[in-house]
């Protein structure tokens, strides 16, 4: 079942294309869009990380917020997509070992393509979901309804 609104969001720590940790606890205080594309490489999932990068500072007029990309690419492949795609204010995470664990957790796994799906769940400042919104699979998320909702 997917995540809902009003749960407390799952604990996790990935790893971004910095090699740095990411860790969601140690994030309260502020808020968190996780953005779940199915994979790399791909041109809808370009495009959804390449939107929330050019409008990053639209995103933090609403309030200090970290926006996570995620799929269950490896760590490498995670990596280089980042540095062709240029981001910068973006962190991209990789889902892959344990696989999916974190995708499985919040209920985004697509079993029929054994990737994730596409959505966008924001978190509050207090680790509480806010808003979640999975797309169909081609469908390109609305940056400015994610705007909207934070």
């Amino acid at each position: 079942m997917t995540i809902q609104v009003n749960q407390e969001a799952i604990d996790f720590t990935l790893k971004d294309q910095n090699k740095e940790d990411i860790k969601l606890s140690e994030l309260k205080g502020k808020k968190v869009i996780i953005s779940w594309h199915p994979l790399a490489y791909t041109p809808v999932c370009t495009d959804q990380m390449r939107s929330l990068e050019r409008n990053y500072d639209r995103i933090q007029e609403k309030g200090d917020t970290v926006v996570i990309g995620i799929s269950v690419d490896p760590f490498p492949a995670k990596a280089k997509w980042a540095d062709i795609l240029d981001l910068k204010d973006i962190k991209i995470v990789s889902d892959f070992f344990p696989y999916a664990e974190v995708t499985k957790a919040y209920g985004l796994f697509n079993e029929e393509n054994g990737a994730s799906k596409r959505a966008n769940v924001i978190i509050d400042e207090e680790g509480k979901v806010q808003w979640v919104k999975v797309y169909g699979g081609s469908e390109l998320p609305d940056v400015e309804e994610v705007i909207d909702n934070l």
